[in-house]
């Protein structure tokens, strides 16, 4: 987990902000993953996804309280999280003010219906070129569509790790964009799925209460979470052990 954790973006969430801002009005290319404890043991499982990690042009952020935690046990300091659902919404008032093109592919139709209204009515800068729904049997013929209308900014909600490899698998083809992996961001921002009470946030427990509210996601907290706090403190064991010698 050290050498991921190690990857992690390390300034504050105000100095990532002012990077994307520069890369967007540069016309760069920047792939973003929003890292939480899940992404990581999926890395530890999959060797293909590992890669996409770990490649140098790869930028991972600090979405979930548990890469700050764990960050910390290595001596790492991460001064605070940077959320996918906040990153997606900077990423949309940034298009806004500066006239910049977006593509949102991912969700369900309802969902897209929903932010392409929201983006119309309130982000009216916004050049939206395009909305699919992640119900599409052909997912690489919409990033060709998404290549041939070239946005600066793409945002894909697949779930993990399906969004992150169709970006990395197409981002070669690219000369510009910004590309993230948004996971659950469209059905927080279109109001289809509530956020956690700013209590919550404030307190970084967003995930006690989505899996509150949902049990269904226990199996997946667990898998993602409670091994992930396992999988640290062996590794932590491990280096004091090599010290010692």
């Amino acid at each position: 987990m050290k050498k991921y954790l190690e990857k992690v973006y390390k300034e504050d969430k105000q100095d990532f902000y002012k990077e994307i801002e520069e890369n967007l009005k540069n016309e760069e290319k920047q792939f973003i993953i929003t890292a939480n404890p899940e992404i990581l043991t999926t890395a530890e499982r999959n060797k293909e996804y590992e890669k996409i990690l770990l490649d140098k042009n790869t930028t991972i952020i600090p979405d979930g309280i548990g890469i700050i935690k764990g960050a910390k046990m290595f001596g790492i300091n991460l001064p605070e999280r940077i959320t996918g659902v906040d990153l997606t919404l900077k990423l949309i008032e940034l298009c806004n003010k500066y006239n910049k093109s977006i593509y949102l592919f991912g969700a369900t139709k309802e969902v897209m219906n929903k932010m392409e209204k929201l983006i119309q009515e309130k982000y009216t800068g916004v050049n939206l070129v395009g909305t699919q729904d992640g119900y599409i049997e052909d997912k690489q013929a919409v990033m060709e569509d998404i290549k041939l209308k070239n946005p600066d900014v793409i945002l894909v909600a697949l779930g993990v790790p399906k969004q992150e490899k169709l970006i990395y698998d197409n981002l070669q083809d690219f000369k510009k964009g910004i590309f993230v992996g948004v996971g659950g961001s469209f059905d927080v921002i279109s109001g289809s799925k509530k956020r956690a009470p700013k209590i919550f946030i404030k307190l970084n427990l967003e995930w006690l209460y989505r899996i509150a509210f949902s049990p269904s996601r226990w199996k997946r907290f667990y898998e993602g979470n409670i091994k992930y706090i396992f999988k640290l403190k062996k590794e932590l064991r491990e280096e004091k052990r090599k010290e010692r010698k």
